[in-house]
């Protein structure tokens, strides 16, 4: 399905002004961050067209650090069968009680952009204007950083049931400067959950973000934060490529 997208951000976006408001809050949320028509194709784009895989974290004693990444495709699940599926999704929720875990598809921009899934598709187009120098150049305007080298992608899609438990993200080695968010939800409602929360030291929620549509958040990713739970009857799917700006070496090098 190869086309070419015409990938740039929304000219009238005014960086600076960002940036005055990320050093007073450590978050932004830039609306209008692409003009209307690129904005519903990539909507589309994510809707329809991708090899969605569900991740989540399973214990596993001989993996390192004793988890691994489970990624299943929609044939994976077909072959394990309802139950065998049906008792990992218990272990995750387990695990979830326990306030650690995650569930939620995910087409994993990066891996399948430098491993070659995929040819073709306007995907990969995508990932390199997110790693373009006009893109890492807002975020190293908005953040303020001295250095972004390039940005990690990946499409995710909330569905029913789906959640991301509290956490902060540093990076292994605290590569990364800042986390963002692109979103292309359309009509969500705050009943339906799949709310990005930030919380203070307390455990209590600071603030609370409404998935949104053509908007482009970025937040210091050291604050703890989640993505709560969406309820059993939300109207939709979230549709969100979510990542960070960082400073280690880019991915590829011409």
């Amino acid at each position: 399905m190869a086309e070419t997208l015409e990938l740039r951000l929304n000219p009238a976006l005014d960086a600076q002004k960002w940036a005055e408001i990320y050093a007073r809050d450590r978050l932004v949320r830039i609306p209008g961050v692409f003009e209307p028509a690129l904005a519903e194709h990539i909507e589309n784009l994510l809707a329809r067209t991708l090899n969605w895989r569900l991740v989540f974290a399973e214990a596993d004693p001989s993996a390192p650090g004793g988890e691994r990444v489970s990624k299943l495709t929609q044939q994976d699940i077909a072959a394990m069968g309802r139950q065998a599926i049906g008792a990992k999704i218990g272990h995750v929720m387990e695990r979830a009680r326990e306030n650690y875990g995650y569930l939620y598809d995910s087409y994993p921009m990066i891996e399948a952009y430098t491993s070659g899934w995929d040819a073709g598709h306007p995907i990969h187009q995508l990932t390199e204007f997110i790693n373009s120098p006009e893109f890492l150049e807002l975020g190293k305007t908005v953040t303020g950083a001295p250095l972004v080298t390039k940005a990690d992608a990946q499409a995710t899609r909330y569905a029913r049931g789906h959640f991301l438990t509290r956490h902060i993200d540093e990076g292994h080695d605290k590569e990364r400067v800042a986390a963002y968010t692109l979103g292309f939800t359309r009509n969500w409602q705050p009943d339906w959950g799949g709310l990005l929360m930030l919380l203070d030291d307390n455990l209590d929620i600071s603030r609370a973000f409404l998935p949104r549509f053509n908007v482009l958040s970025i937040f210091d990713g050291r604050r703890i934060h989640s993505v709560s739970a969406v309820s059993p009857f939300a109207g939709g799917a979230r549709h969100q490529i979510t990542g960070w700006f960082r400073n280690d070496p880019p991915y590829r090098t011409t």
